[in-house]
């Protein structure tokens, strides 16, 4: 159990609503966008992926911590949330494969953390007013400062973050003797994504994401893959440049997430901030083209129109989100080109949308031969 005092800490939105807490570990202030994730495991695949960068999360579930952490469950090489609010924070773990505490993680990684938060009330509130910023904070209770404070904080509306994120340098993953060659345009990518293309005979060359697609070319690839990522996908264009380029190549192209929104942009469809987003493992989702149902991971704030894309000839729309009917994946009709706004590689799962891997590597198996 925590040896130490806890002190008072406390999160003011935007709005004004102030909610009360106690400090865990360090001590100081954060800023972000507030969301939550209702993931009831998995909490340091959400800790650590790049597509949080800039946001403050609030877990739903009522312990995290409780079986600490492990070196190989990350999805970068770092924790990228601004900060996290919870519940009941567990400073005793009880895994035999853990590597570390959660408390010990969050220190070593200079983030911030409060719990003792009402959770229940502050999801109700964010569910009714929608994501908005917030400051968190264990160094002061001087309500008008921190609101000082806040008011500078940017709007994740307009925001371009993956820059903040993505790699500076190219690099390489999996087998150089593997069956296929993949190029991999970094906007946040997922670690497991690369580990999903590894396993199924793919050799990555990650690059960053300013890298053309002359630059991807020279590589001799066998297809294209754009990845996840954090901020409003329409403060990209210089990437939605490059996208369309790789969409108009003729290679196998797929993208997730925010690669999903950037295909979409690239073909003139629009982007919009939702309410107050996706981000669980949970969600439900139907495949139109089979019929199928599957529970997925999602992680996302903005969304395609659903407008644009049932106006646009070329565009199919290939999945939907069966509780709000938005739009999670779409394909060209004359271009070897798909996405999805979901994460087919959940970690630790659901594992439903696997599949879409498989469907991929297939067309690297055709375009090759």
């Amino acid at each position: 159990m925590a040896n130490f005092t806890r002190k008072k800490a406390v999160v003011v939105l935007q709005d004004g609503t102030t909610f009360w807490g106690r400090s865990v570990g360090l001590e100081g202030s954060s800023t972000g966008e507030i969301c939550f994730n209702t993931g009831m495991t998995g909490y340091q695949e959400i800790f650590t992926d790049p597509s949080y960068y800039g946001q403050l999360m609030v877990t739903t579930n009522a312990h995290i911590g409780n079986y600490g952490v492990k070196d190989d469950e990350v999805e970068s090489d770092s924790i990228k949330i601004a900060g996290l609010i919870c519940k009941n924070f567990s400073f005793d773990h009880s895994r035999v494969g853990a590597n570390n505490s959660l408390l010990k993680y969050f220190e070593e990684n200079g983030k911030l953390v409060i719990s003792d938060v009402d959770t229940r009330a502050l999801v109700r509130h964010i569910r009714s007013k929608g994501a908005m910023n917030a400051i968190i904070s264990t160094e002061t209770d001087d309500l008008e400062a921190l609101k000082a404070l806040l008011n500078e904080v940017p709007s994740m509306e307009g925001l371009e973050l993956s820059s903040k994120v993505a790699t500076t340098e190219a690099y390489y993953f999996g087998d150089e003797n593997a069956t296929y060659k993949l190029a991999v345009l970094d906007l946040g990518v997922k670690r497991n994504i690369l580990r999903h293309f590894a396993n199924r005979g793919c050799y990555m060359k990650v690059f960053p994401m300013d890298t053309s697609l002359e630059e991807m070319k020279a590589w001799a690839p066998d297809g294209l893959f754009i990845s996840n990522g954090p901020g409003d996908p329409a403060a990209m264009q210089n990437t939605v440049s490059i996208v369309n380029d790789m969409v108009n190549s003729g290679y196998p192209v797929f993208g997730i997430c925010l690669g999903h929104q950037l295909i979409a942009i690239s073909q003139g469809l629009n982007t919009y901030k939702m309410h107050q987003g996706h981000r669980g493992i949970n969600h439900p989702v139907l495949n139109i083209l089979t019929g199928k149902g599957e529970i997925t991971t999602q992680n996302h704030g903005f969304v395609v129109s659903m407008d644009a894309v049932e106006e646009h000839a070329e565009i199919e729309l290939t999945h939907r989100h069966l509780n709000d009917d938005g739009v999670q994946g779409i394909r060209l009709k004359n271009k070897p080109v798909s996405s999805v706004q979901y994460h087919p590689e959940a970690f630790p799962g659901p594992h439903d949308s696997e599949y879409l891997f498989d469907q991929f590597v297939e067309q690297l198996k055709q375009s090759k031969s």
